[in-house]
């Protein structure tokens, strides 16, 4: 499965910005994470197909919308109220029914990478 991102850009603080992944092939479920300069990659969402289930990191809540289209294999994310800690390359994934959907392991699959830039 290959996946592609787009939607990231510079947003001023307060902003808003969609992102949105395509996958290639069917998946259990997708997810996104990002990676801030000099910090690991943290998750940021997910969304679960055959259960039509979503979870957030605490960091996002009540902000980010993870919504999709299991039919074209499409994911989107919307950040509203973005901050400069919001700032990082954001990566969609695509895995199987197995492990912590909260972590990078359950995950087999993942895209190039997007960058967002929230400036204050």
């Amino acid at each position: 499965v290959q996946l592609q991102a787009s939607g990231g850009g510079l947003v001023q603080a307060g902003g808003s910005l969609r992102l949105s992944c395509a996958a290639s092939g069917r998946t259990y479920r997708m997810g996104w994470f990002r990676q801030a300069p000099g910090k690991e990659r943290e998750f940021v969402a997910r969304i679960s197909w055959s259960i039509a289930s979503t979870y957030y990191a605490d960091s996002v809540k009540g902000r980010f919308t993870i919504s999709g289209d299991a039919a074209k294999n499409t994911v989107y994310l919307q950040m509203n109220i973005l901050t400069p800690e919001d700032t990082a390359v954001y990566y969609c994934a695509a895995g199987g029914p197995r492990g912590i959907s909260a972590s990078a392991n359950a995950y087999d699959f993942w895209g190039q990478g997007t960058l967002v830039t929230v400036s204050s």
